[in-house]
């Protein structure tokens, strides 16, 4: 019996051995698992995706244009005679933020009126180191005040148009109400400005038409300078005409909160007045286009010149890129050649090489003017 009972164990762990054997061999099934992250592959965007988000993300910044223009004339000129003659050039000036919409968001006006008096024997009889204020500079020094029929001066009632614009587009500016006398004939706004608004409408318009992307976004806040002077007017001779020559420098920056510049524009005038030896001026006084250096490009002349190969337009256009993402103490602090007022740091004199000395007062200017 115990002989039966070990034979019965021992076959019993004989069969649990194969068995235990054949399971060792057996492949369990693949285990599946949900993907993870890592393991997770997207398809690849497309460039028109891209182009698509770009924008979006362009306009949820809200990237903003900066515009400007400066027109000029010299109408209001006169001979020499029993009085002394008068060279006159008067300027308006707009510059302006604008949306994507065409809407104009920020606006700033102003006007630089600059006299130079001659005699009738052709000599110049203006201080050539007169250094000319813009209107808005000169405030209640202009004189418009007591003769205005609301008690305003011309640089409050610009400031009053720059604010009316605002909101505003081009078309919408060019359909501005104005009577037969031209002045505002709209109710609210002539409460406040009482002078011709047609130079303003004409400004402000081509500012909003000449405004590009540089870099100005929602919030920024706009500034400009003008740096006017009168030092290259010269005398009649018997044999070449005098000059009265107006240079205008005008920088247009937009700054962001933490006061850097966010965008940048520079833009120069020079507008003659010539007379001759007896004092009569011979310059077309009708005369109405007069071009920026910026609007005349290579047509002005200086790239023949230049050392560095480089126009007027091109070089102050390297300027404004430099000084754009820096502070206006920054572009102030700037050294210059003594001789040459050029900037003497070696990654701007490699594009720059005119003098930058009215570039750094337009960008102080500007920096103070931004409210």
């Amino acid at each position: 019996m115990k002989k039966r009972v070990l034979a019965l164990g021992c076959g019993l762990m004989a069969a649990a051995t194969i068995l235990a054997g054949c399971s060792s061999n057996l492949k369990q099934a693949p285990t599946t698992a949900a993907p993870t992250e890592a393991a997770t592959t997207e398809a690849p965007t497309t460039q028109a995706e891209a182009t698509t988000e770009a924008a979006k993300t362009e306009a949820a910044g809200g990237a903003l244009s900066t515009g400007y223009a400066a027109i000029s004339s010299i109408g209001k000129s006169t001979d020499a005679g029993e009085k002394d003659g008068l060279a006159e050039v008067d300027t308006m000036f707009a510059a302006v933020l604008v949306d994507g919409s065409g809407k104009i968001v920020d606006c700033k006006i102003d006007s630089v009126q600059t006299k130079v008096n001659f005699s009738k024997e052709g000599k110049l009889l203006t201080d050539l180191g007169t250094v000319v204020e813009s209107k808005n500079e000169l405030g209640e020094k202009y004189g418009m005040k007591k003769a205005s029929g609301i008690s305003k001066e011309w640089n409050e009632q610009a400031d009053g148009f720059a604010k009316y614009v605002i909101g505003k587009t081009a078309d919408e500016v060019k359909g501005i109400a104005v009577s037969a006398d031209g002045v505002a004939d709209d109710a609210d706004l002539k409460a406040t400005i009482t002078v011709h608004i047609g130079d303003f409408i004409n400004v402000v318009e081509q500012a909003v038409a000449n405004a590009k992307s540089a870099g100005a976004q929602t919030g920024d806040k706009l500034g400009y300078g003008i740096v006017t002077g009168i030092s290259k007017s010269k005398d009649a001779a018997a044999d070449a005409a005098g000059v009265a020559q107006a240079y205008s420098t005008y920088t247009i920056a937009s700054f962001g909160a933490d006061g850097k510049i966010t965008s940048c524009v520079i833009d120069a005038s020079q507008v003659n007045v010539n007379f001759d030896a007896a004092g009569k001026i011979t310059s077309d006084l009708k005369a109405a286009d007069f071009k920026t250096k910026n609007q005349l490009g290579e047509a002005y002349g200086m790239k023949k010149a230049s050392a560095i190969g480089k126009e007027w337009n091109e070089q102050a256009a390297s300027f404004a890129a430099y000084a754009t993402g820096k502070t206006a103490s920054e572009i102030t602090g700037l050294a210059i050649d003594e001789n040459e007022g050029a900037p003497t740091d070696a990654d701007l004199k490699a594009s720059v090489t005119v003098g930058i000395g009215d570039f750094q007062t337009g960008i102080s200017k500007a920096e103070a003017n931004a409210k």
